[in-house]
């Protein structure tokens, strides 16, 4: 099923997100995760592009093939282009397509200063274009930034980069992580006026360490709202109630979002079933 079907059911759509394991890793040890996140019954599961970020790495291919075909829930795979040709990521949609997923979330993907970027994607609307122009049936997906994608100028510009997306035939958006959500408020309804119609689903990350906010902040650029910051402040040193205080953000944010009436909440799960399936049981009678 292409994921953009799963928005016509009348309810919020929640699904979730994983990573495959790391390259030291078996991966083996993501299937136990996926037995017990089955359990949830999420609308789908999209999984991040392989552990190495390499075209050899066909890790986020076998995984959502898994997904769909032995644990019976829709999946999504990631797929980034910047350090890809145009060759290179025509094999990789081959294999999506010989293993029988049909969703991809296309993705510009991170510059690392470490590898220099290839020249036949530079944003990941051209990647969107790529994958129509081959006539491949997958459903297609894109990311959306509350708070601005950290290279654009602004978010106007952003919000213009994004209706490019869209157009390019985007089905379907999933936010980058936010802990504010007037933020994602105000970034919705400036899509919506730019003529960006697509179901927008906000994604929601449970923290759950204080290392964890630091590298999320780092990384994204996401802010702190004072609420948030001043309820990690006070439980920073007490590993076990910061646990708890998180997913209890993390559901207080779901619960507000559903009353407003998102399209679908995408969970970032970090690979930990026990904290998703916290945060299940706090938020599921809502979907």
């Amino acid at each position: 099923m292409k994921l953009a079907e799963l928005f016509k059911q009348g309810r919020p759509v929640f699904s979730f997100e994983v990573f495959p394991p790391k390259r030291d890793k078996p991966i083996d040890t993501i299937y136990s995760t996926l037995e017990a996140l089955k359990d949830l019954k999420p609308d789908f599961i999209s999984v991040t592009y392989g552990a190495s970020g390499s075209l050899a790495d066909n890790s986020t291919c076998e995984i959502a093939s898994a997904i769909k075909h032995k644990y019976g829930m829709e999946s999504a795979a990631h797929l980034t282009c910047v350090n890809s040709t145009r060759e290179e990521v025509k094999v990789v949609l081959e294999r999506l397509k010989t293993a029988g997923v049909e969703n991809i979330l296309a993705l510009r993907g991170d510059i690392s200063p470490d590898v220099p970027p290839k020249d036949d994607f530079h944003h990941a609307s051209e990647l969107i274009e790529y994958i129509k122009s081959l006539g491949y049936d997958f459903g297609i997906s894109g990311a959306c930034y509350p708070e601005g994608h950290p290279n654009s100028e602004s978010q106007i510009d952003d919000i213009v980069n994004l209706k490019k997306k869209v157009d390019a035939g985007a089905q379907h958006l999933v936010s980058q992580l936010f802990f504010d959500n007037s933020m994602f408020y105000d970034f919705l309804e400036k899509a919506r006026i730019a003529g960006i119609e697509v179901p927008i689903e906000a994604g929601i990350m449970p923290v759950t360490n204080k290392k964890q906010i630091e590298r999320m902040v780092s990384m994204c650029g996401a802010s702190l709202p004072p609420k948030f910051a001043k309820t990690m402040s006070r439980y920073e040193t007490r590993p076990d109630a910061l646990k708890d205080a998180g997913i209890a953000y993390a559901a207080e944010q779901i619960v507000d979002l559903v009353s407003q009436g998102v399209d679908g909440i995408h969970l970032y799960t970090m690979n930990n079933p026990e904290v998703a399936r916290r945060i299940n049981d706090s938020v599921r009678s809502l979907f």
